[in-house]
């Protein structure tokens, strides 16, 4: 058990303090970089750096989610997500740096609040544990939607990334469902929306 404490441990410094890799290509590698002004830039890179932040989140998420499901295959499908989700931040932390900016000052906060709800989650039950990562899933994919509608409509890179991501959060959403989902009461999506609302207000400008 001691061991397993450590293991988790090791893998939110490397969250929080490693540069994140991806086994895919970058989806902006072949997008040319279009010249912005600095007020575009900083738009770009105030939604880019929540993006991380909600990607750290997700990594948070899917750990203590994993740590309490029940089931092994839902257990396993649960961290091929969260592989997906390290290369989402690896992508979005690139495009900050390169938007001249940094990753949200706050990240650790949001890391240990987001891996108490992830645990929480696995105690109720694997239905449950896998209906929040649906709704989060639901959530987050209409979330980047909307960054993809704030965008500057020059900056292809981000757009090529966000819709990347938007692609891989559906998945996830459509597997948590496959795998027997319950639907999650109103109040308790409402009071999802509610928190990620102060994550990205927060995390656009710090």
């Amino acid at each position: 058990m001691f061991d397993k404490l450590i293991i988790e441990f090791d893998k939110g410094l490397r969250t929080l303090c490693a540069p994140a890799r991806s086994a895919r290509a970058y989806p902006d590698d072949e997008v040319p970089e279009a010249p912005l002004t600095e007020t575009q830039k900083r738009h770009a890179r105030g939604l880019m750096r929540v993006n991380h932040c909600g990607e750290i989140c997700a990594q948070a998420l899917y750990q203590g989610q994993a740590l309490t499901a029940r089931d092994a295959a839902a257990r396993d499908a649960l961290r091929q997500a969260a592989q997906e989700e390290e290369e989402h931040l690896a992508w979005t932390a690139r495009r900050v740096r390169e938007l001249g900016g940094r990753v949200s000052l706050l990240n650790p906060l949001w890391y240990g609040g987001s891996l108490a709800i992830g645990v929480a989650a696995g105690v109720l039950g694997d239905k449950w544990n896998l209906g929040f990562l649906q709704e989060t899933e639901h959530q987050v994919t209409a979330h980047l939607e909307s960054h993809l509608d704030r965008l500057p409509e020059e900056d292809g890179k981000s757009r090529a990334i966000v819709a990347q991501m938007r692609d891989d959060e559906c998945r996830h959403a459509d597997m948590a469902r496959d795998f027997g989902a319950a639907r999650l009461p109103l109040p308790v999506r409402q009071a999802m929306k509610l928190s990620a609302r102060v994550m990205t207000t927060l995390s656009y400008r710090w």
